[in-house]
């Protein structure tokens, strides 16, 4: 009893630290998977997001281990990458606690991440599944207007973009984007050339991202 009364006491602290920091980091994880890609993207999107929805994000991220306590003092984790991810017991049992303890997590598959990442959030979370979020959802319309969803930023297959999303409690605690590369739209300029209005679309739908996670 000692020992679940100081748990819920370190969650609840934790949750307080949650709901007054404004602080995001990359996401760190086993397999093999480039989780480091897109080194410049957070940093351009907290920049984008202080100037233009008054967020005061500490501009540079920290880089957290999915199976360290560390991931509680940020609200906002952000995880990309290519390839394979695994979660061990541990790695899920910290994040599960850290989801529903008022953390939010934001994966951009960075292309072909999806048949990896679905399998290791079953971990997480045994008893949900990924659920697709319809373009009028809250995400696309807190700041910037997407009445048609998550933006195409890079076409690779051409298949059209999705966000997906998991929920607790009514909370929507996990947005998973795919076949969008968001990611690759926050980079700098000359990473991808990509025109200005494309990387204006990637980081306005970032920002709608960041915004919903700190005031839900």
């Amino acid at each position: 009893m000692k020992k679940t009364s100081l748990l819920l006491s370190f969650i609840f602290c934790l949750l307080s630290f949650i709901s007054f920091s404004q602080d995001i980091a990359v996401l760190k994880y086993k397999g093999g998977g480039d989780w480091y890609s897109n080194p410049t993207a957070l940093k351009n999107l907290i920049a984008y997001c202080n100037s233009n929805i008054n967020t005061k994000i500490d501009p540079k991220p920290q880089e957290v281990e999915v199976g360290s306590q560390d991931i509680f003092q940020y609200p906002f984790l952000h995880m990309t990458g290519h390839g394979n991810v695994f979660f061990s017991e541990t790695d899920a049992e910290n994040l599960h606690n850290y989801l529903v303890s008022g953390g939010f997590l934001h994966i951009d598959d960075n292309y072909g991440m999806e048949p990896y990442i679905t399998k290791e959030l079953k971990k997480v979370f045994p008893d949900k599944d990924l659920v697709e979020l319809p373009s009028n959802h809250g995400v696309f319309n807190t700041v910037y207007k997407f009445p048609e969803g998550l933006p195409k930023i890079h076409e690779h297959d051409g298949k059209r973009p999705q966000a997906f999303g998991m929920f607790h409690e009514d909370r929507l605690v996990l947005l998973f984007t795919l076949e969008s590369d968001l990611g690759d739209g926050w980079e700098d300029p000359d990473v991808h050339n990509d025109p200005a209005d494309v990387r204006e679309k990637a980081l306005k739908m970032g920002a709608n991202i960041v915004k919903y996670a700190f005031e839900n």
